[in-house]
């Protein structure tokens, strides 16, 4: 339609009088307002880490960009899926990878790919704990939690415990070795000794490496040490989609892994859906990750604990200290401890108020159960947190000096 001068400035003399109508036809919005507080939830400042139950590890905003970027036009996963593999291959030198929901997600599709491999009957035969082959090794300080994923399969856990016990399991059932990369220091195996063991048997090895980043090189070395499939999550140390995770390794046994899950109907991983947005997204967070100076990124983990202990080892009763925990939580933390008979709060007793006031921070879980002090993780502390979780501390501590109830 074609306006001339005068029926154009009409036409904004009307709309400028509908406008007001239109505005108060919109739903009003208070300022400052979000989903959280519409739902009635309280966000927090986390001094914990990226643990699943607190949502994860917060999105850089290159990875948000990216995934709303994605969100508004289809796309065929499984092009999708195969292009990312092969930038990521290509980017970390392996010979294939696979975006999945999650490192959970990456062993069950891993187990579902050793034990039924690329065969459209067993897939949709899955979970079966009567196959002939459906036997996993692992080291008995291995078993934790999340080898409910590998047993998903219709697997069988092994245990061992040595060496030798590990080749005598070894039969015609045994379809794949599992390693947990946390636990390298617990068994008597470790995982180059067990990864070279498994490949002179000719068997599929499997590492979980979920939040076991930094060091960098692990993207890296896990593969080249002879490990066939590696798992990362994708929420935590890089950074992505909390539901994403990554899968690297052996060409077929990927294509195995793609085959068992999402988006094929009748099939185990089904159930662990990965999104073109958690597709994507995981892709652009380890673009992120690789190009970010681990060094000066853990200068700043440093300095912040520094700005913590220095607010807090003025109170009297109060000790502090920088400590490295042990995988997965290898990253620089504050350690408080307090007198008890001078500061008469036990640690459970400042999470609840650190959990109950303004702002709301978290520590890790499992926190309250510390008998001697604290631990401040600050590596998902946003920027000027560090000084509101000094200062908020302090003021705990400071409050029940001397006895004070």
């Amino acid at each position: 339609m074609n306006l001339d001068r005068r029926s154009f400035l009409e036409l904004v003399g009307l709309l400028s009088r509908w406008h007001p109508w239109l505005r108060s036809k919109r739903p009003s919005i208070p300022p400052n307002s979000s989903i959280y507080a519409e739902l009635g939830i309280r966000p927090f400042i986390n001094a914990a880490g990226a643990y699943t139950e607190l949502g994860g590890g917060l999105m850089h905003e290159e990875v948000l960009d990216v995934m709303q970027e994605v969100s508004v036009r289809s796309v065929s996963i499984s092009e999708l899926q195969h292009a990312i593999g092969e930038k990521i291959a290509a980017m970390l030198g392996c010979e294939a990878a696979l975006v999945t929901a999650g490192c959970a997600s990456s062993l069950a599709l891993s187990a579902a790919a050793c034990i039924a491999g690329k065969d459209p009957d067993k897939i949709r035969g899955l979970p079966v704990a009567s196959a002939s082959k459906c036997e996993v090794i692992m080291q008995k300080t291995h078993r934790f939690e999340y080898d409910h994923a590998i047993r998903n399969s219709g697997a069988k856990i092994v245990e061992i415990e040595t060496l030798e016990e590990l080749k005598a399991a070894v039969s015609g059932r045994t379809v794949m070795l599992f390693f947990l990369n946390s636990a390298n220091h617990k068994g008597k195996i470790l995982r180059e000794e067990f990864a070279q063991t498994a490949n002179q048997l000719g068997i599929p090895v499997l590492i979980d490496a979920a939040a076991d980043l930094p060091p960098v090189e692990n993207l890296y070395i896990l593969t080249r040490m002879g490990y066939d499939l590696v798992g990362f999550s994708g929420g935590k140390s890089l950074r992505g989609p909390q539901c994403s995770g990554l899968l690297l390794g052996r060409k077929d046994l990927i294509e195995a892994a793609f085959l068992n899950g999402s988006p094929h109907s009748d099939s185990l991983g089904r159930v662990s859906k990965v999104g073109k947005e958690e597709i994507v997204g995981l892709y652009r967070a380890l673009q992120v990750f690789l190009k970010t100076d681990q060094a000066v990124e853990w200068n700043e983990w440093k300095r912040r604990v520094s700005v913590i202990l220095g607010e807090l080892s003025l109170i009297p009763g109060v000790q502090t200290s920088m400590s490295i925990p042990d995988p997965p939580h290898s990253r620089p933390t504050a350690n408080i401890q307090w007198n008890q008979e001078k500061i008469r709060l036990s640690p459970r007793d400042v999470i609840r108020i650190l959990r109950a006031e303004d702002p709301r921070i978290e520590l890790a879980p499992g926190s309250e159960n510390l008998s001697t002090g604290l631990q401040v993780a600050v590596w998902m502390l946003r920027p000027q947190e560090d000084m509101i979780v000094a200062r908020r501390l302090a003021e705990v501590l400071k409050s029940n000096k001397h006895g004070l109830d």
